[in-house]
């Protein structure tokens, strides 16, 4: 009776979450192409010279927001912001930004479009193309490895191709976008792009991380990711439903669809005419896809996933590591977060599982902010904790020292 019961309320707590989640993306693509259309029309039948007018105002001149940023010095080092987990870049979902318009403040400010649900190592490579130009190329043994194409998208001209070590970059990835930020940065450090011999660490000014997934986050587990081995999925899931999702949103592979929101999975040419019915059951039965071979995000995020991350990811001492922490204080918050940040302070590891690090204790997961965890945003802890400092007041910070969090 008591099993029964506990899948009885595990059904009503994946429909909820299902229905919730389908809402809020039906949100917000129905309000992207509301405000398209809008725009569209708008100037259809009004045009205006607003873009190319100075404005006078208290005796101060404002040139117009485009001339301003034309004008921009060229030594000025590019900020590069990483979307995260189903994020998107400028030019997808319409007008709409992911980083609240910062990419129009000026033209050094970059917001590539990555794959919103690939792994972090696919989506390194696909950062590195689109600053340096070329072809993406995810490397001949991880490809052979995942069972994807070795060459993605094709960038005819990078959006900052003198990229070297005389002209580095900032970096600021929002959650799941730093843990890319760092292995970009490893994989310059390693040499792993080929053709690109001459990359260095160096290459990365500096490093920012918004509420970064640097060790991982209990949310996954939650969500339906196996606590045993953070790589499989719970079959009565969230994210079995997500993974259904995508499939068929990649199989039927329709062009303008996929030009509004792309998940990624193009390497993995999933679509209806290379795959046919029969690849269509092999991708739903988990035979093949990135979701078999693992190649996604979400094994990325698990704390085993970030662990496996972190051991082989450097900070390194001539670069500056920033990372801004937050948590959900439960007032005056949106009822759904308040209800995802309380389901994670409330998770326990399971006892009959072994922790995945030694010295794990889930009372030292319970803050966070409904997505993340509060202690996998300060600094990269697990295997091994790098070096860093807590800043309470802003004077802490100088002078500034390289190679810290």
């Amino acid at each position: 009776m008591r099993r029964m019961l506990d899948i009885i309320l595990n059904l009503v707590e994946l429909f909820v979450s299902t229905v919730v989640h389908l809402l809020f993306g039906f949100y917000l693509f129905s309000t992207a192409v509301a405000s398209d259309l809008s725009q569209a029309l708008s100037k259809g039948f009004w045009y205006s010279e607003h873009d190319t007018v100075d404005v006078v105002l208290d005796d101060q001149v404002y040139v117009s927001h485009e001339k301003s940023r034309s004008s921009s010095s060229p030594e000025v080092p590019p900020i590069v912001l990483v979307h995260g987990i189903f994020g998107f870049g400028k030019g997808k979902l319409g007008s709409m930004s992911y980083f609240a318009g910062a990419e129009m403040m000026d033209e050094h400010v970059l917001v590539p479009d990555l794959g919103s649900l690939t792994s972090v190592h696919d989506r390194a490579c696909e950062l590195f193309y689109y600053l340096k130009g070329g072809r993406v190329d995810y490397g001949e043994e991880h490809s052979s490895t995942y069972g994807h194409s070795r060459f993605g998208k094709v960038y005819d001209q990078g959006h900052y191709p003198l990229w070297d070590e005389e002209h580095p970059v900032h970096f600021v990835g929002h959650s799941a976008g730093a843990q890319v930020i760092r292995m970009l940065q490893q994989m310059l450090a390693d040499k792993a792009f080929e053709g690109h011999e001459n990359t260095s660490e160096d290459w990365v000014l500096s490093v920012t991380a918004l509420s970064g997934a640097l060790n991982g986050t209990t949310r996954t587990y939650l969500d339906g990711m196996s606590v045993e081995d953070g790589k499989s999925m719970r079959y009565l899931s969230l994210l079995q439903v997500c993974r259904l999702g995508v499939i068929f949103y990649d199989w039927f592979n329709i062009g303008w669809l996929k030009n509004y929101y792309n998940f990624g999975f193009d390497h993995f040419d999933m679509g209806w005419r290379r795959r046919g019915f029969s690849g269509l059951a092999d991708l739903l039965c988990g035979n093949s896809g990135p979701f078999a071979s693992g190649d996604w995000i979400l094994p990325d995020l698990t704390i085993q996933g970030a662990l496996k991350l972190n051991s082989k990811l450097s900070t390194f001492p001539n670069t500056f590591y920033f990372s801004y922490a937050s948590k959900l204080r439960f007032i005056g918050v949106h009822p759904l977060l308040f209800i995802r940040a309380l389901q994670m302070s409330q998770w326990r590891y399971p006892i009959d599982v072994y922790p995945p690090f030694k010295g794990y204790r889930d009372e030292d997961w319970e803050e966070n902010d409904g997505a993340l965890n509060t202690i996998s945003m300060t600094h990269p802890q697990i295997p091994v904790e790098h070096p860093s400092h807590c800043v309470v007041d802003d004077f802490e910070c100088h002078p500034m020292k390289p190679g810290i969090w």
